[in-house]
């Protein structure tokens, strides 16, 4: 009898762990997240082709997709905080207003006090660091709160979170307002606030 060979290496297999916001988040939101990438390049040749290329070029790195930097949770705090709306025939955007960055059981939460914006939630970091994805709810024009995401699907909103500079983050909420593609909302750290 022949001694035994070598034996054969067992198979590998590589299981993904689905991100946690994955499990959270409903269908539609997922799908609006994943079609991001594609949102920011239709909306800024829609608002070039509009004649609205020194206002888009005027937001620098607020309204430039691919720049982001690593490191995307925001410290807890006060933010100042804005809109623009762009991609539609007129440009959108908001005066300013605060945004404040929470730590409720060890899990982030935004908020946001904007006119015409005012939304709840928390941040669920992706693998990689680089961005957050916000998973929340609008607040009710005479409400205080807002509902937790999924009690009332009418009122969700997802978005992705990124630092673009110190201290400086970008929410893109890929929801449409009426005559815009998504919102972005800059936030800046409001020390003092």
């Amino acid at each position: 009898v022949p001694p035994p060979g070598p034996a054969s290496p067992a198979p590998v297999v590589l299981v993904e762990e689905a991100e946690a916001w994955r499990g959270i988040a409903s269908p539609r939101d997922s799908a609006l997240i994943d079609s991001l990438a594609g949102r920011w390049e239709r909306a800024l040749s829609a608002g070039r082709a509009a004649g609205l290329t020194r206002r888009i070029s005027g937001e620098g790195v607020l309204l430039a997709p691919a720049e982001r930097l690593g490191r995307a949770a925001p410290a807890p705090g006060t933010y100042r905080c804005r809109y623009v709306r762009p991609g539609g025939r007129r440009w959108a955007a908001s005066p300013q207003g605060f945004c404040y960055i929470g730590v409720e059981a060890g899990q982030l939460s935004l908020a946001t006090e904007l006119r015409g914006l005012r939304l709840g939630g928390y941040l669920w970091e992706l693998k990689g660091g680089e961005r957050l994805v916000f998973l929340g709810a609008a607040v009710p024009a005479a409400g205080r709160t807002a509902a937790a995401y999924g009690e009332n699907p009418t009122r969700d909103t997802a978005g992705l979170l990124e630092r673009i500079g110190d201290f400086r983050y970008r929410l893109t909420l890929p929801e449409p307002a009426p005559g815009s593609a998504f919102t972005v909302i800059d936030l800046v750290a409001a020390p003092g606030a």
